[in-house]
């Protein structure tokens, strides 16, 4: 089940997927924006050339405070995103720093068994006493 979880936050957490899921919020907050726009500023417009119906002064500050509470509600959603977004980069970086350390922990170096000295882990013999490692290894 861990292998599972571990799968799916990798998968979850990949640019491409972060990506559609910030384009498919962004666009259904644009869609607000549209159709505040179509609702409250064209369509009145329209029913007042054709003659369909004419508006109050307070019906027009209404289509107003509609259309820029959907700008508003826009902004505030692109906003969310860009933090949270961010906030995920963050942590995703911390984990990838995490992983490199880990990674960089690898022995590099040996001890030599005859003058217990530092060599290098691929040495076969020792620069210090000249003795052959690669019989004690075996």
């Amino acid at each position: 089940m861990k292998k599972f979880i571990e799968e799916f936050k990798a998968f979850a957490l990949r640019g491409n997927v972060m990506d559609m899921a910030v384009g498919v919020l962004i666009g259904s907050a644009f869609t607000g924006i549209v159709t505040a726009l179509t609702t409250n500023c064209i369509q009145p417009i329209l029913d007042v050339i054709t003659g369909a119906k004419a508006y109050t002064i307070q019906e027009v500050a209404g289509f107003a405070n509609a259309f820029v509470t959907a700008v508003i509600n826009f902004f505030i959603t692109a906003l969310v995103l860009f933090v949270l977004l961010k906030a995920i980069n963050k942590l995703m970086s911390i984990n990838l720093i995490k992983k490199k350390e880990e990674e960089a922990e690898t022995p590099t170096v040996k001890v030599c068994p005859f003058c217990k000295s530092e060599i290098d882990i691929e040495a076969t013999r020792c620069p210090h006493c000249t003795s052959h490692l690669e019989e004690v290894m075996e």
